[in-house]
């Protein structure tokens, strides 16, 4: 009867227990800085330091600065907050993760499988008591993070890793692209196609082939079935009735202008408030599919 009672009890708590835990916060930049620690100056900089780290080496750092990890050890949580992330190169995970309980007075270094072999435990526990805590013990706390993220950066940047111009080159070209497809030029070229091929395979197979073509190439461009399925169909039903359309909203247009004669807009306009925006030119930061295995370090002061 006892024991029944006991796993009642734990049914009830586990489910508040699994809640208990801090939630990792959403990325939004290099620097994430929920305590408000790093002025917006310090928080600019840092991101520029680590954005030119990514633009030489390929590797990502982040660095997350929270209140508590409580009810959680340091170690727990930062390990869920790499696993969100994935800061680092995917297959590469060059990624280094630096969090800061600043309330509790603990700090990790969380460090990604591909730089294991450089930034060790033993490393990583050197630049946390030589480096950040030093400055951390007299309250010089953006004096220590930017210490101990120029240290970490040393360590990165002797390690021989690949070098990032192939993938970042693949990226242009899909975004050259794509502005291409999407701008006026590309629809005027769309149109044409769509014509050419209405006149030679018929409507429709002549609106297949099209949605056909169109489909891949933003399959090649995206990397998406579904969006690529989407613009398919619609460029099916655009090549198979668009010449309906155009000449159902042309006689509409003139059917207008007979009735009214014009239009007048008032003196109404539109605006928009957002209120004040702590968005900053990192907002577009992500992780790249980087790994974490638990190594590093972690240290107090």
């Amino acid at each position: 009867m006892i024991a029944r009672a006991l796993l009642f009890a734990f049914l009830l708590c586990w489910p508040f227990a699994a809640t208990a835990q801090v939630a990792v916060p959403p990325l939004t930049g290099r620097v994430v800085d929920q305590t408000g620690t790093l002025s917006a100056s310090d928080v600019t900089e840092l991101t520029q330091k680590l954005k030119d780290l990514e633009t030489r080496k390929g590797s990502q750092i982040a660095v997350l600065i929270v209140p508590t990890t409580q009810p959680e050890a340091i170690e727990q949580f930062s390990i869920r907050v790499a696993e969100a992330w994935k800061i680092g190169r995917k297959k590469i995970d060059d990624g280094a993760l630096l969090v800061v309980a600043k309330n509790d007075h603990k700090l990790r270094i969380e460090v990604g499988y591909g730089l294991e072999g450089a930034l060790t435990d033993v490393t990583a526990r050197r630049i946390i008591d030589e480096v950040i805590v030093p400055h951390f013990r007299v309250n010089d706390f953006s004096g220590g993070i930017f210490a101990g993220v120029d240290r970490i950066i040393t360590v990165i940047n002797g390690e021989p890793l690949p070098v990032p111009k192939p993938e970042a080159s693949h990226s242009d070209y899909n975004s050259d692209l794509a502005s291409f497809i999407f701008s006026p030029f590309g629809l005027i070229g769309y149109v044409a196609i769509a014509a050419l091929m209405r006149g030679l395979l018929g409507r429709l197979f002549g609106s297949g082939v099209t949605a056909g073509l169109v489909g891949w190439l933003i399959w090649f461009i995206l990397g998406s079935i579904a969006i690529s399925s989407i613009f398919g169909v619609a460029a099916f039903f655009l090549t198979m009735f668009g010449d309906s359309i155009m000449s159902a909203s042309q006689a509409a247009s003139r059917s207008a202008g007979r009735r009214g004669g014009g239009w007048s807009s008032g003196s109404s306009s539109s605006s928009w408030s957002g209120g004040s925006s702590s968005s900053s030119s990192d907002s577009g930061f992500s992780g790249g599919g980087g790994d974490f295995g638990g190594g590093g370090a972690s240290g107090s002061w």
